[in-house]
C-alpha cells in the first residue's frame, strides 16, 4: 500500500508544470555572468583578416585580457554602451603590446600593435618607422613559407612574386620578414613585401596625450592608424578609452579547410598555434 502511495505521489510529482519563469531567470544570470567576464575580464577573439600577418593568421582564436588598460566603453561586450571620454584605472599600453580597438565612431574590434605612446612624434619612411627622430631597428630574416589557402591565397597584388610551388606540389607564400626592436626591447616580425606602397611612407604627427598609434605587423596590408577612417583605417592616434583590451595567447587555429562542419575541425588544427604567447620578446641586455 505504501509503495502504491509513493509511486501515485511521484508520477503527481512528475506533471507538476514547469516554471518557465525560473528557467528564463536562470538563462538570463548566466548570460550576465558570461557578459560580466567578457566585459571585465577576458574574452575570446577570432582574426578574419591577415593585417597582423606573421604573428597572427586569419582562422586564429585568441584570448584577450580586458583589465590591463582600465575600463571605458570599449570594455562592454558587443559595445552595447555609448561612447565617452575617460577610463576606469587607465593605464598606457606598453610599446609592441598587441591590443584590440574599436576606431572612433566605430563599433568593431580590430586588432593591431602599439608602435607609438603619447607624447612621440612618429613617422613612416621607406617602410621603416621614425620614432622621436631615431630609426627603428629593423632586422632582416629568414623569410617565412606558409601554405597557400583560403585563408592566405598569397594573391599578386598582396604579395608581389611570393607564391611558389614547392617539392611536394602544394602552393605555398614565401613571405620576406624583418624583426623590429622598439626602444623598451620589444621585438617582433613584420612584414614589408612591396616596396614603395603608399603606406610606407607617412607623417610626421606627434602624439597627443591620452592616444596611441597602432600599426599592422602586415604593413602593406593593414589599415591602421595610417589611414582614414573612411578607409577603414584608425584615423590616426586612437583615445585610449578605444583600446579594448591586450592580445594574450592563441588558443587554438583552424586553417582554410575548417568549415561550420565540426567534422573538418580536426583536420584543419594548426596544431603548432596552441598556447602561443602573443606578447613581445624583450631584446637582451
Amino acid at each position: 500500500m505504501q509503495e502504491q502511495l509513493q509511486s501515485t505521489m511521484a508520477k503527481e510529482k512528475s506533471k507538476e508544470p514547469i516554471n518557465w519563469w525560473q528557467e528564463i531567470r536562470g538563462l538570463l544570470v548566466l548570460l550576465l555572468a558570461v557578459l560580466t567576464v567578457h566585459s571585465i575580464i577576458a574574452k575570446p577573439f577570432y582574426i578574419p583578416t591577415g593585417s597582423m600577418i606573421p604573428n597572427l593568421l586569419v582562422g586564429d582564436r585568441l584570448i584577450v585580457s580586458k583589465y590591463p588598460y582600465g575600463w571605458s566603453w570599449v570594455s562592454a561586450s558587443f559595445h552595447i554602451l555609448p561612447e565617452f571620454p575617460g577610463k576606469l584605472f587607465g593605464r598606457d599600453p606598453e610599446y609592441g603590446d598587441i591590443v584590440i580597438v574599436a576606431p572612433p565612431g566605430v563599433k568593431q574590434d580590430y586588432i593591431k600593435r602599439v608602435v607609438g605612446l603619447p607624447g612621440d612624434t612618429l613617422a613612416v619612411r621607406d617602410g621603416q618607422i621614425i620614432l622621436n627622430d631615431v630609426p627603428v631597428p629593423q632586422e632582416v630574416q629568414p623569410n617565412l613559407v606558409l601554405p597557400v589557402d583560403s585563408t592566405l591565397p598569397c594573391s599578386e597584388l598582396s604579395y608581389p612574386g611570393a607564391k611558389m610551388r614547392g617539392a611536394d606540389g602544394k602552393e605555398y607564400c614565401d613571405l620576406p620578414i624583418k624583426q623590429e626592436t622598439l626602444p623598451n626591447g620589444a621585438q617582433y616580425v613584420i612584414i614589408d613585401a612591396a616596396p614603395d606602397q603608399g603606406a610606407d611612407f607617412f607623417g610626421p604627427v606627434t602624439i597627443p596625450e591620452g592616444h596611441v598609434f597602432l600599426m599592422g605587423d602586415n604593413r602593406d596590408n593593414s589599415a591602421d592608424s595610417r589611414f582614414p577612417i573612411v578607409g577603414q583605417g584608425l584615423g590616426g592616434p586612437v583615445p585610449l578609452e578605444n583600446v579594448g583590451g591586450r592580445a594574450e595567447f592563441i588558443m587554438y587555429s583552424l586553417d582554410g579547410k575548417a568549415t561550420y562542419s565540426p567534422l573538418t575541425w580536426y583536420g584543419a588544427l594548426r596544431g603548432d598555434r596552441a598556447g602561443k604567447s602573443l606578447r613581445p620578446q624583450r631584446k637582451a641586455e
